[in-house]
């Protein structure tokens, strides 16, 4: 399917239908005990279990490659997490039976490496909120060489192969490499097809994709968008880095990652775009931040030179743009 990047296009691919595989184990077992990180943002046996496979997987495919990922081990070291290390564990020795919980430590602690001329980054579970609820969540993988994202791969357990919601269905993967195209498959078994973006030009026509939780995005600011471009439709509400492969495969047009404004200082992690944005550019789309410049993946595990994100089929791109800076939606939220 690949000729450039294809030894890391087929290591991409298997990583994550190999994680998407072992989360959705997971999750018709009934294991979501959940830690409280920093952020508040759930932890899940998944998430860890994901980073470790992904981290085993790089070492014995791409060793010299450092990966940037979101888990760390500290909260699992820690005797009173001592049975969620177990569980992550066995989780992990389904895939890697030589594990062991200081093995397993040390290969989520591999994603704590530094940004450089090539490098992976992941999200093992993006949308764990999704996870818990028994929705849209999938796991994300990305290649960036020289600040370029190049090779992009998403396993999503519950959306099929024509990126439709299809919870506990067969599950899908989507495989994206630079100048390439993008192109989506079942989690197991062959028949992969390209994916194109919409060819909608109209902005009242438009779909717009945002975040099921409301603490992710400006409400008020979607709505004064959606009032701009003239767009009566309420917005999709889902999880993850999902709703890039649905804008990819033609199920909508617009996506807006808005600062909330009980978060005006944040910047959008690299693992949470990374894999999105390059599907989205080769299903024929576009992806800047909300002052329509480029994402810039050179500053480390955020993106600190950008100021939020938009995802467009390309036509709409300008006409969205447009839309941001009238409403004031390019401006720095004010605190709450």
């Amino acid at each position: 399917m690949f000729t450039t990047y294809a030894q890391e296009t087929d290591f991409a691919l298997k990583a994550v239908r190999s994680t998407a595989a072992l989360c959705r184990s997971i999750q018709q077992e009934m294991v979501a005990p959940a830690l409280a990180k920093s952020d508040h943002s759930p932890v899940t046996v998944a998430d860890y279990a994901s980073q470790a496979v992904f981290a085993r997987m790089l070492d014995d495919h791409f060793p010299d490659d450092p990966l940037v990922a979101e888990e760390d081990s500290r909260a699992l070291r820690t005797p009173e997490h001592a049975r969620m290390l177990q569980a992550v564990t066995k989780y992990v020795s389904r895939i890697a039976p030589d594990a062991s919980t200081d093995q397993v430590c040390t290969w989520i602690d591999r994603g704590g490496g530094t940004s450089a001329s090539r490098f992976w980054t992941c999200d093992p579970i993006d949308g764990t909120k999704g996870f818990l609820r028994g929705d849209q969540y999938v796991s994300a993988l990305a290649l960036i060489i020289d600040g370029e994202v190049v090779v992009a791969a998403l396993g999503c357990p519950n959306l099929n192969a024509q990126m439709e919601p299809d919870i506990g269905g067969r599950g899908s993967a989507v495989i994206a490499a630079r100048g390439q195209g993008a192109w989506a498959m079942p989690l197991e078994g062959e028949g992969a097809h390209k994916l194109s973006v919409s060819t909608t030009a109209d902005p009242k026509e438009a779909r717009v994709l945002r975040s099921f939780e409301s603490g992710h995005t400006d409400s008020e600011k979607i709505r004064s968008l959606l009032n701009e471009l003239g767009i009566e439709t309420q917005p999709v509400l889902m999880d993850s880095q999902a709703k890039y492969a649905l804008l990819a495969s033609g199920s909508g047009e617009l996506l807006f990652r808005l600062l909330s404004p009980s978060r005006p200082d944040y910047r959008e992690k690299i693992w949470d775009q990374a894999a999105g944005s390059l599907v989205v550019e080769e299903a024929g789309g576009r992806v800047t931040d909300l002052r329509g410049r480029a994402l810039d993946f050179t500053l480390g595990r955020q993106l600190e030179s950008n100021f939020g994100v938009l995802v467009s089929n390309g036509w709409l791109h300008q006409a969205a743009l447009d839309a941001i800076h009238a409403v004031g939606a390019d401006q720095r939220p004010e605190s709450m």
